[in-house]
């Protein structure tokens, strides 16, 4: 059975393809139409479709949309109610509401040949819940936990996975949302709702929680599953920031404060979900699954003895999560997701041929990842291209941008390069063998979606990825999976005498993550990155913008080429 999935409606517009219980790829739509998140989350962006990213899928595969069998789409207007009737302030949703209606159309019209009769609509927290549930390892029976913004009328949903069976629990109806809730927050510190909130978690590292108690009276468990989370009245916590505003210390706590009262409240239902189910495994699934303070916090003081978390938590996993659950319902056996590598790669002639008609000089070294080891030691920083694309928002070795962790100052260099706050982390990328006597936290840690504390004795030799409570949002490498990646940690390790690199993303503010050549060649021609690492080749700055009698430098190791 061959079912695609499709998130649409509200942000991070994304196609996934499953084949026979198989995840097969997985892409959001804003590496390839270059706007980040995809869309804004506003009803009248609510027709756009993830058409490149569904296309691509189906040529991955090598099918035409007459060959799917079935379309899941991760939204459900039967379940939807007016938005004044659930207490939101959304004047327009009746129009988001109308394109959702007619979503199987709108598909059909994208990708010609696709009967809109196939075209299913999914609940929108099962898609969530079934990308955790179906898509984790091992998890054949186990607990599922739903946190987000919104879907139809609800922002949360525990749920309980038994074999090919996935059983809803609890509900919590809107108004209520930890994830409105936060959104709010993140707007009023004056960064991007629906964007930034990740600068939220990292801003309320630098403060403390005293506002807490204040917070708590709208934002609490119920102690029944649900929570009360809506109408905090933030300006009279805090004067709102603007956008380009310094942060205050009393922004730092005040983002401090909503980071516990939400971690306590996740405490709760995590514990309530357990009394109900008694599994050793949960997933976690939604937005506010991709706040890994939170997450570092059930996984240490909740009730369950495994905690895994879907790399694509946001609303693009539901693409994946509604695939995956037809296809259980159809008694296909899901298999577990092979990794968050799911989207584009190029073979090493289609990456040289592309830096040939880019007309930049390359080289292909012996062997890319000693090459890489060898800048990184000197202190240079490289963006690493390698492989398929990672589904989600972190930069999992495939489309990152490394530098030496034992320089305090690469913190502040790096987020120079990428145009973003001085009080943002970068993280560590670490062999899994080696993570433990370093990192103190869940281990592995493959998608970084946890913190760890670093261990005493490693923060002043790995400085640049300890953020200011000690502690670092790592990311394990399996050997196994990423030889390339193992390879090039074991040389700068032979080098250096440490077995961390730091990885980010490979991308500068506001942009989504490189993915195809001339993304990474935009990015590295317009940032002072020392080399770039893509495919076997290497371009190195010092030679792309020396000048030869011709206007470039050639590089002949490896028979590179320019003009």
């Amino acid at each position: 059975m061959r079912v695609l999935g499709i998130n649409a409606l509200y942000h991070d517009p994304a196609a996934a393809l499953v084949v026979d219980g198989i995840t097969v790829a997985a892409a959001e739509e804003e590496r390839f139409s270059r706007r980040k998140h995809g869309k804004r989350p506003v009803p009248f962006s609510a027709w756009e479709l993830p058409e490149q990213a569904a296309r691509w899928c189906l040529e991955h595969a090598g099918l035409r949309p007459a060959d799917i069998d079935v379309v899941a789409y991760s939204y459900d207007p039967a379940l939807a109610r007016p938005a004044e009737d659930m207490g939101l302030d959304d004047p327009w949703d009746s129009l988001r509401q109308a394109y959702a209606q007619h979503a199987p159309q709108f598909l059909a019209t994208a990708l010609p040949g696709l009967d809109p009769q196939k075209v299913r609509f999914v609940g929108h927290h099962m898609a969530h819940a079934a990308s955790g549930a179906f898509a984790a390892e091992a998890a054949e029976t186990s607990s599922v936990l739903v946190l987000d913004g919104r879907g139809e009328c609800a922002s949360h949903l525990a749920a309980r996975r038994v074999g090919d069976h996935l059983e809803p629990l609890r509900a919590q109806l809107l108004p209520d949302s930890l994830g409105l809730v936060y959104e709010e927050l993140t707007e009023h510190l004056g960064f991007l709702r629906s964007s930034d909130e990740f600068k939220v978690m990292a801003l309320a590292s630098h403060g403390r929680p005293r506002m807490a108690d204040e917070i708590r009276r709208y934002v609490h468990p119920t102690g029944d599953g649900g929570f009360r989370a809506h109408g905090v009245p933030w300006a009279e916590l805090c004067p709102p920031r603007g956008a380009e505003e310094p942060w205050t210390a009393d922004h730092a706590d005040l983002a401090a404060s909503a980071q516990f009262v939400l971690e306590e409240t996740l405490l709760d239902l995590v514990r309530w979900l357990h009394g109900q189910t008694h599994d050793s495994v949960l997933t976690l699934a939604g937005g506010v699954a991709l706040n890994c303070v939170a997450n570092a916090r059930i996984a240490r003081e909740g009730p369950f003895s495994r905690v895994w978390i879907q790399p694509a938590a946001g609303d693009a996993g539901t693409a994946l999560g509604g695939a995956l659950l037809l296809s259980a319902e159809a008694g296909e056996q899901p298999s577990p997701m092979p990794g968050a590598a799911l989207g584009r790669e190029w073979s090493d002639a289609e990456i040289a041929g592309r830096l040939k008609t880019a007309a930049v000089p390359f080289e292909r070294p012996p062997d890319i990842a000693v090459a890489v080891a060898e800048v990184l030691a000197a202190n240079g920083v490289v963006a690493w291209f390698q492989g398929r694309s990672e589904y989600g928002p972190r930069a999992l070795g495939h489309r990152s941008l490394l530098a030496h962790p034992g320089h305090a100052g690469n913190l502040e260099r790096l987020n120079d390069i990428k145009g973003r706050e001085q009080f943002r982390p970068v993280a560590p990328m670490v062999l899994t063998e080696r993570s433990a006597e370093i990192f103190d936290g869940p281990l592995p840690s493959p998608y970084m979606l946890f913190v760890h504390d670093v261990a005493p004795k490693w923060r002043d030799r790995i400085p640049a990825v300890v953020h200011v409570d000690g502690t670092a949002r790592i990311q394990t490498v399996d050997r196994r999976h990423e030889p390339l990646v193992a390879r090039m940690l074991e040389e700068f390790e032979r080098r250096t005498g440490l077995p961390v690199v730091v990885n980010t993303s490979l991308n500068t503010a506001g942009r989504p993550m490189v993915d195809d050549p001339r993304d990474a060649l935009e990015c590295f021609g317009s940032t002072p990155i020392d080399l770039l690492a893509i495919g076997p080749f290497a371009v190195r700055r010092s030679e792309m913008f020396s000048t030869g009698a011709n206007g470039w430098s050639v590089t002949a190791a490896g028979g590179g080429g320019g003009r």
